[in-house]
């Protein structure tokens, strides 16, 4: 963007002036020679150069400006244009070169630096691009995180963090600084430094929220869980509306048997419009792992499970069918995987539960329609062939079930128990036909696979 205003002006600046490093012409006087024409053919090049340039003809863009060199290498634009062009041309080295020269001819211009701070940046020239971001600083303070980055590159830490620290005390704190200071902090072990320089920011800002969370991850992360929980509670003494804090401290309650106080905070985050779905489930996950060895606050579970699936979440309800399927309930799971079938109805391990669930269930009929169904979406998968199988042989179809199965057998990939499954299920068919011959032959290829495993 900085280089397109830079061209405009540029653009409209020959408009309005001639090249001033060129002699007046006098128009009534004759020539003495072929060199009075130099200045119009100069400015038909130049416009030439940049016409080309715009509709990316950049081999004749480079010649034009080649052209405007010979007649005047004084003027430094020609170097800075002809270098983007060689960029583009995939011409590196002319392009340096050029840019350089863009440079030397007028050092204090942003832009020329700056193009050429990009290319350096670019072929990961880091050392030659800190020389030239250097120059840059007094321009913009953006410039002075490029060169922190830089820093941080090249391996010079302390540099680095010394220039995030004059940009955090000038202008506030920012993700991007905030993350490469975290880098840098996880690359040096540097694990005290970060936690000083967390608590100072809550030191010194004690009502913004966000220092309060990112120290009570650090000494989380630390083991520190005892500072974790007593920052977390400071937080909330000093912002009781706070929902994030509650992330924390519901395990916090959980671990010191505050098992009231866990399910409260534990509410407020399912509850929560700035709490992401993942951390929501990443919290009713690890309940529902409380609630199978203290079941009296099962109540409470599905509370909280009810409060995310009304927001369409099908992960939530997943959860809550596997926690009923753990506790050996097939019937409350079988209607919370349904539940998140409808929300998700390509989703292949849903679909697979549900199936699993009609066949334990003995509801062939919906097992065989779903699988069916499922086919049309997932033709390779031999597991929803064999349920189609069994199902077909439960409604006593023992020619579509051999069909189904005959299919599925030749999409099955190195599953020696899948295979014994699909023979089984074909024995069961012939046997359901009348055909003992056949029945025996797959029964004994079934055992044979069974006795090798």
């Amino acid at each position: 963007m900085k280089q397109k205003i830079y061209i405009l002006f540029l653009f409209f600046g020959i408009i309005l002036s001639p090249i001033s490093s060129h002699a007046q012409v006098d128009f009534n006087k004759k020539p003495d020679d072929d060199l009075g024409n130099h200045e119009d053919e100069f400015q038909e090049l130049f416009y030439e150069g940049l016409k080309q340039k715009g509709i990316e003809n950049y081999d004749r863009a480079a010649e034009a400006f080649l052209k405007c060199i010979d007649i005047d290498k004084s003027v430094p634009v020609l170097y800075f244009e002809l270098g983007k062009c060689y960029n583009h041309l995939k011409n590196f080295g002319e392009a340096e070169d050029a840019l350089k020269k863009a440079v030397d001819k007028d050092p204090d211009n942003e832009w020329f630096l700056d193009e050429l701070y990009g290319y350096y940046a670019a072929h990961n020239e880091h050392n030659k691009a800190i020389k030239t971001v250097k120059q840059l600083v007094k321009y913009h303070p953006d410039y002075k995180e490029d060169l922190a980055g830089l820093y941080a590159r090249t391996e010079e830490y302390d540099d680095a963090l010394e220039i995030l620290d004059e940009l955090d005390a000038e202008f506030g704190t920012t993700m991007s600084r905030d993350i490469m200071r975290n880098r840098i902090y996880e690359a040096t072990g540097r694990k005290k430094d970060q936690i000083e320089n967390l608590e100072a920011r809550v030191e010194n800002n004690p009502e913004k929220e966000s220092n309060y969370l990112a120290l009570i991850f650090r000494y989380s992360e630390n083991n520190e869980k005892d500072k974790a929980f007593e920052i977390a509670k400071e937080l909330l003494k000093i912002n009781p509306n706070s929902q994030l804090v509650h992330l924390a401290l519901y395990k916090f309650y959980l671990d010191d048997n505050e098992t009231d106080k866990a399910v409260e905070s534990m509410k407020i985050v399912v509850k929560s419009n700035e709490i992401k779905p993942d951390a929501k489930m990443k919290v009713l996950t690890d309940f529902m792992a409380f609630v199978k060895e203290h079941p009296e606050y099962e109540a409470d579970l599905l509370e909280a499970t009810a409060l995310v699936s009304d927001a369409n979440n099908s992960k939530a309800v997943m959860e809550l069918g596997q926690y009923y399927l753990t506790k050996g309930d097939k019937e409350k799971a079988l209607i919370h995987f349904e539940t998140a079938l409808q929300l998700e109805p390509n989703n292949f391990n849903m679909l697979r539960n549900v199936m699993l669930l009609y066949i334990d269930l003995g509801q062939y009929e919906q097992a065989r329609d779903l699988s069916a169904q499922s086919l049309e979406n997932f033709p390779s998968q031999p597991l929803f062939y064999l349920v189609n199988g069994v199902s077909l042989n439960k409604l006593k179809a023992p020619k579509e079930a051999l069909e189904s199965l005959e299919m599925g057998l030749d999409f099955i990939i190195e599953d020696s128990k899948m295979e014994a499954d699909f023979y089984t299920q074909m024995s069961q068919a012939y046997t359901l036909l009348n055909n003992t011959a056949k029945a025996k032959t797959f029964s004994d290829k079934a055992k044979q696979i069974q006795s090798s495993n």
